[in-house]
């Protein structure tokens, strides 16, 4: 099976990862065990997560996730997948919140170092030296293996990577921004050319627009199929349409599914490494990782540009 390096980290992974905000919210115990056991054995390296997931559910403080991870590396003996985990979403990027939420990560999920600790978004507050300087420390101490950077902009990206080789700090070995078929703006241009040119690898998350992409979406009646049905309504216009008519024209010549055609167009795009999925049953999960054999032509990757510029 094809594996893809992120950035110069030493790390690798298929072209899936496989997404944690659902652990602990709206999958639990056994069926999330049963999840993670099946990407395994599927090959999966990677799983995405952060100590913020699952606050915003009534009754949690965050953390959730990472504990569910946890107790299945605990049970499953770790099996050869690495975690990949993020800090600052609400407390910001000073250097004395990532280091302790760092120990409270390590502590959930029972490991030894983090294998990719993300910046979850900018903090412009902080300046970017205090905050790289807290990752290398970490980095140095064996905590953290490799740093990435999630929603930050091509500018402030490349002055962080500036910042590290100037200062011979850990740099960022890795991009997350939200990237999808309906949702472009964000990597496409200077962030893409960024990844490409400094060698960094590009995890998008949000891959499936929160599942508009798989296709179950197309009137306001199916809104109820699941907790995040009510954010459809701003992908169901003539552009959003249009994406799904040729999603499921690939689809028809290929054999796939939608939400495989949405994922692969993402892994052939320039500088990608591997998109984020998450799943909330096997079934799901194994539509997900059809995304790891599946080949298209250009034509078709062009296609489905073109339907949604």
């Amino acid at each position: 099976m094809e594996t893809r390096r992120i950035g110069d980290s030493g790390l690798a992974t298929p072209r899936l990862v496989l997404g944690g905000n659902v652990f602990g919210w709206t999958v639990k115990g056994e069926e999330a065990f049963a999840i993670l056991d099946r990407f395994a054995d599927a090959g999966g390296t990677m799983v995405d997560t952060a100590d913020v997931y699952s606050a915003w559910v009534p009754g949690h403080r965050g953390g959730e996730s990472e504990a569910l991870i946890g107790e299945w590396l605990k049970r499953s003996g770790r099996r050869g997948v690495a975690v990949a985990t993020k800090v600052g979403h609400d407390a910001g990027l000073r250097a004395a919140h990532i280091e302790k939420a760092a120990e409270a990560s390590l502590k959930r999920l029972g490991i030894e170092a983090i294998d990719l600790y993300y910046a979850h978004k900018d903090d412009l507050a902080t300046p970017l030296e205090e905050t790289l300087s807290a990752f290398d420390r970490l980095v140095k101490a064996g905590k953290v293996k490799a740093i990435g950077a999630s929603n930050y902009s091509a500018e402030r990206l490349a002055a962080a990577l500036d910042i590290s080789e100037r200062e011979g700090l850990a740099r960022f070995e890795a991009l997350q921004p939200e990237y999808n078929l309906m949702a472009r703006g964000d990597y496409e241009g200077a962030p893409q050319r960024l990844c490409v040119e400094r060698g960094l690898g590009v995890l998008p998350y949000f891959g499936l627009a929160s599942g508009f992409l798989t296709g179950k979406y197309r009137g306001e009646a199916d809104f109820a199929k699941s907790v995040r049905g009510s954010r459809m309504a701003a992908y169901l216009d003539a552009r959003g349409l249009a994406v799904l008519a040729a999603l499921d024209e690939v689809a028809a010549e290929t054999g796939a599914t939608p939400a495989q055609i949405a994922l692969a167009w993402l892994a052939a795009r320039p500088g990608v490494t591997a998109p984020i999925a998450s799943a909330t049953s096997l079934a799901q999960l194994d539509e997900l990782l059809g995304v790891l054999t599946l080949e298209f032509t250009p034509e078709q990757v062009d296609r489905l540009a073109a339907a949604s510029a």
